[in-house]
């Protein structure tokens, strides 16, 4: 009998270690990407929700990505919170969001990494309602061909984040008087305390070396994920300390995972301090949002040549993985229509992912965003069919 059980755990972790062929991962060649040694042009959505979303949710995400014609989909590992048995320690609304939907920012009571008051350090949840929220996505996505960026963390408070971890060790704001906006302490600590650092290392440690529950694979070595990213618009300042942090925590990934490309994440909104041109970067992200940029659509569409032009400065892929024009615009469509045409056209251009693609709701509705703006959904019929016309063409490439 131990003989027997001997045998199957040995076939257990080699299966569990066994990476599929490795021509079936994402790779680099100059400045684009390819798969098996052909052209992988990227045509994307982002879905913010997919790690807390009921899994009927996820499911309509990525049958709705499918639909669109989508060949990779981008979302972050989240949520983060304080400890699990003191709301007070919990920097965002954890409990009693106001809304009931995911997109919403209705977690359910998902999260991911928490603060251990008995161990006086942060933990991951292994639960049906953490990591194997990860195992289903993952799966889920490999029955439908489809690729995946995950990006290790959010920056953003919306379900904890960054700033959550940091909050972890008491905020610690009085020691930086110098700096006046408290998202940008939170960034300054994060990327520079050792406990923080330590923190972040040992998540990428134990998520990229996690064997899926559902497929039995490590994520290093599933060819499902395209790339990992650092964390979603890790915005730090100065940028001497960004992109040092960067470098660092790249070649890290790198050091854990020989297999999946790696990204940083970042809106990288100034090309003098594209992260792009860090060694250990394999490819270049930049969020584009005209509105908040104060330029138009024509304005838009040669800033998107000026990011494809540094492709070529630095030999490797640029991504436009977040980008939207709102829908109050009389030229909503025309305009994703200019944009995605010139990205099709330009030989230098990677590929492009939505900001973003919502589908419906645990109660049959879609989402409501009266602010922003941005949503795609297939009740969109204009939009829909202009962006589904753009990932045919990006099939074509």
């Amino acid at each position: 009998m131990g003989l027997i059980v001997a045998v199957i755990i040995l076939l257990y972790v080699m299966v569990a270690n066994a990476a599929e062929p490795n021509d079936t991962f994402v790779k680099t060649n100059n400045t684009s990407f390819t798969v098996d040694g052909e052209p992988f042009f990227v045509t994307g959505v982002n879905n913010h929700y997919l790690l807390y979303g009921t899994d009927t949710e996820v499911k309509e995400v990525l049958d709705d990505a499918v639909a669109l014609g989508a060949n990779v989909v981008r979302t972050f590992l989240q949520p983060v919170i304080g400890s699990p048995d003191d709301d007070r320690t919990t920097i965002w609304k954890f409990r009693n969001p106001g809304v009931n939907t995911s997109d919403g920012l209705n977690v359910r009571g998902n999260f991911l990494l928490f603060w251990d008051k008995k161990t006086n350090q942060m933990a991951i949840n292994e639960r049906p309602n953490g990591m194997q929220k990860i195992d289903i996505l993952i799966a889920e996505a490999k029955q439908r061909h489809l690729k995946l960026i995950i990006a290790l963390l959010d920056f953003w408070d919306f379900t904890g984040g960054i700033q959550q971890m940091t909050a972890w060790y008491n905020k610690h704001y009085f020691l930086l008087p110098f700096i006046k906006d408290t998202r940008a302490r939170d960034a300054y600590f994060f990327f520079s305390d050792s406990r923080a650092i330590r923190d972040y290392q040992h998540w990428v440690e134990y998520v990229v070396n996690r064997v899926n529950s559902r497929t039995g694979l490590r994520y290093r070595n599933d060819p499902t994920i395209m790339a990992w990213e650092l964390a979603n618009e890790a915005n730090a300042k100065p940028d001497k300390l960004r992109l040092a942090w960067t470098q660092t925590m790249a070649s890290y990934i790198k050091e854990q995972d020989h297999n999946h490309l790696v990204g940083s994440g970042n809106a990288n909104n100034d090309l003098n301090t594209f992260d792009v041109s860090l060694p250990a970067i394999d490819f270049g992200t930049w969020h584009g949002y005209p509105k908040y940029f104060n330029i138009g659509v024509d304005q838009f569409d040669n800033v998107i040549g000026q990011y494809c032009d540094a492709a070529v400065t630095y030999q490797k892929p640029v991504l436009l993985e977040e980008f939207g024009w709102a829908r109050s615009n009389p030229n909503q469509a025309a305009a994703y229509a200019k944009w995605l045409k010139t990205i099709a056209e330009d030989r230098n251009c990677a590929g492009w992912l939505i900001w973003r693609l919502v589908s419906r709701q645990e109660n049959g509705q879609y989402p409501v965003d009266p602010v922003e703006q941005f949503d795609v959904h297939r009740e969109e019929t204009a939009l829909w069919n202009v962006i589904q016309e753009a990932t045919i063409r990006g099939r074509n490439k």
